[in-house]
């Protein structure tokens, strides 16, 4: 496959070598230094692309993709709210667009862990519930979108939680999300239940971004077979 890479940083090395390594190609490399680039992404050059750009940058790259029959895998976080333009777009274009917060198998695995966990603990009002997620200091958003789909987990599940709301405690049917930026932390996710008596906790720790990478590129090889908008639970299938 010809993949188009968008954003060319660590994430984007590290997806280079492990596309190259499973056989594919790399059409595109786009980063902020040649973002005039982008007018070259289209259907002729490209079979897919993987955006792990910027905040600023991925609406304006998805929306390229879309509207020149590019299918789009997307991974960055903090442009959240004009996901559903994106999605009507993609839907309009008949198209292929797939977000995901994080692609590495056990995070999604964990994702489901913490809606099960959030489901039982609906029946016990004595247990406070927040996330704590801790990044690399070089991650720009706040909180991640990991802890964001962590709380929607929650959300759903828990009937006296309806929002999430950072670093505080003002509103008692809100999770609170704590971010921390540490150091070169790939990715720390726990959930805490708390009552007077004890704690219930379940965390997930990434290693490196090889995890990540590599989940990306498996997803960009299976999404120019599908058609609309997908996420982890269609290709995971949990």
């Amino acid at each position: 496959m010809k993949i188009a890479l968008l954003g060319y940083g660590k994430m984007g090395h590290i997806i280079e070598q492990i596309a190259i390594k499973r056989g594919h190609t790399i059409s595109h490399a786009i980063h902020k230094d040649n973002a005039n680039d982008l007018e070259q992404v289209t259907a002729a050059t490209t079979d897919v692309a993987i955006e792990f750009s910027e905040p600023g940058a991925a609406f304006r790259n998805i929306m390229h993709c879309l509207e020149n029959g590019v299918p789009v895998v997307c991974g960055t976080t903090g442009w959240l709210d004009k996901k559903a333009t994106v999605e009507a777009y993609c839907q309009e274009q008949n198209g292929a667009f797939f977000y995901a917060s994080n692609f590495s198998l056990g995070v999604n695995v964990f994702f489901r862990l913490n809606e099960l966990l959030a489901e039982m603990m609906d029946r016990f009002p004595e247990f406070e519930v927040d996330i704590e997620e801790i990044h690399h200091i070089h991650k720009k958003d706040a909180p991640s979108g990991t802890a964001l789909t962590l709380a929607e987990g929650i959300i759903r599940h828990l009937q006296r939680k309806n929002s999430w709301e950072l670093d505080k405690k003002e509103n008692e049917e809100a999770v609170t999300i704590h971010s921390k930026r540490e150091g070169e932390v790939p990715g720390t996710h726990t959930v805490t239940y708390r009552s007077a008596v004890d704690d219930i906790e379940i965390k997930h720790t990434a290693h490196n971004r090889q995890g990540f990478a590599l989940g990306a590129v498996k997803v960009a090889e299976w999404l120019p077979s599908q058609k609309g908008v997908k996420n982890m639970r269609d290709f995971l299938r949990l």
